[in-house]
């Protein structure tokens, strides 16, 4: 996680989001909006607070309307008295132009001035949910993160296990890479695990023998997706014949594994000669998703057993 976010990241985060427009104090760009000791119980934005400053000040109709109100002296006083406080961004909304002194006074001040055309409680919500997410629990794993039938799969495994190579395979077979080799994810809610690419990786999967691949200039946009919820882990295990003997052949190897506090269904999947790796992912996914919806193959199998017994008997 980095150190702080900054009011330029802040900018090239929501610019096309909030169709926000740069007035003035572009010299404020560099000042700090969020940093990792933020309290996260406190309130980012919000709109003109002289009591209590928010990092953002938001100035909207209302807020507009009573500075208008004042005689110019005591609104040039407002003015100065909302700059003394430091805030690290003034954002006009709902398309407004603000007093005529605002520019001229985020210049001198340091304080970046933008504008967006939406209304206050649109850019509020926008606002509060991107410092939420930058102060959310995040963590980094190894693996190739992919969309995988509508779901969310990170496949894991030891290094050079073929992870990417089956990616490539899911992907040429209609899946869509989120990112490789480092993923991103962030807990955005108590059992809700979003997943990303972090920006220098995007589109790029790395495969053994080929180097690195461009997937967006290979496959097109729709083989590409920005952010996805992580669903179910694929653990690639590379087991001898007696071990894949071994294991389990009713239920298979599911267990849970720990993802920033939040229990995520992990499936073994056996790597050896001869196994197709796609066609295995893939049905883990809807096996998974029967799941999800009650159905266990394994408990209608044995229930079909007790039946037979019990009408043998």
């Amino acid at each position: 996680m980095p150190h702080s976010i900054r009011v330029e990241d802040l900018y090239e985060a929501l610019r096309e989001r909030l169709n926000l427009e740069w007035l003035a104090g572009r010299s404020g760009a560099d000042h700090p909006l969020l940093a990792e000791d933020t309290d996260t119980t406190g309130i980012i934005a919000g709109p003109l607070n002289y009591i209590h400053p928010n990092r953002v000040q938001v100035i909207g109709p209302a807020e507009q309307g009573y500075l208008d109100s004042l005689r110019p002296a005591n609104r040039k006083q407002a003015l100065r008295q909302l700059f003394e406080e430091r805030p690290a961004l003034v954002m006009l909304v709902a398309g407004i132009d603000g007093p005529e002194e605002l520019a001229s006074m985020a210049d001198a001040a340091d304080v970046a001035l933008m504008r967006s055309p939406l209304p206050d409680n649109q850019v509020l919500d926008n606002l509060q949910y991107y410092a939420s997410l930058f102060l959310s629990e995040k963590t980094t794993l190894h693996g190739v993160f992919l969309e995988v039938l509508g779901m969310g799969v990170l496949l894991t495994g030891d290094s050079s296990v073929g992870k990417s190579e089956l990616a490539l395979e899911l992907i040429t077979r209609g899946s869509r890479l989120v990112a490789d080799d480092a993923p991103e994810f962030t807990r955005i809610a108590p059992d809700i695990v979003s997943g990303t690419c972090p920006p220098l990786l995007r589109d790029f999967l790395e495969v053994r023998g080929l180097g690195i691949l461009n997937i967006r200039a290979m496959f097109g946009d729709s083989s590409i997706k920005g952010t996805k919820y992580l669903r179910l882990i694929v653990n690639l295990n590379r087991m001898s014949a007696e071990q894949i003997a071994g294991m389990d052949r009713l239920s298979g190897a599911h267990t849970n594994r720990d993802v920033l506090g939040v229990p995520m269904p992990q499936v073994t999947v056996p790597v050896a000669p001869g196994r197709n790796l796609a066609v295995l992912v893939e049905s883990a996914v809807r096996n998974h998703l029967l799941r999800l919806k009650g159905y266990d193959a394994t408990e209608v199998l044995i229930e079909r057993q007790q039946q037979v017994i019990l009408e043998q008997n």
